[in-house]
């Protein structure tokens, strides 16, 4: 699986960069045709000086792309919410398939 992180307007850490590998590769348990994973991470303005983390993760499939956003005060804690949503989606992708065959 490829992993592609694009940090706008900053650098990530190392130490960021292997959170978000470590708990992407970990999709792979739930459905093992994932093609690879496009990471977006922005910094966003909510008022004078609260500054919110917002991950954005396009997860490649066969034929289909699944899609989530997160924003919260920190990229781990948007990473995380934002890895369990893609979850429940593999699952209830996978069980659509299953269906149909």
């Amino acid at each position: 699986m490829e992993i592609k992180v694009q940090s706008i307007h900053f650098d990530a850490d190392d130490k960021l960069l292997f959170h978000i590998n470590s708990k992407i590769e970990k999709l792979s348990k739930f459905y093992d045709r994932i093609i690879g994973a496009d990471v977006f991470l922005k910094l966003e303005n909510g008022g004078v000086h609260i500054r919110d983390k917002v991950v954005e993760i396009k997860l490649k499939l066969p034929r289909t792309t699944l899609f989530a956003k997160d924003l919260s005060r920190s990229y781990e804690d948007s990473i995380d919410a934002s890895v369990e949503n893609l979850r429940k989606q593999l699952v209830k992708h996978k069980e659509k398939i299953k269906s149909k065959s």
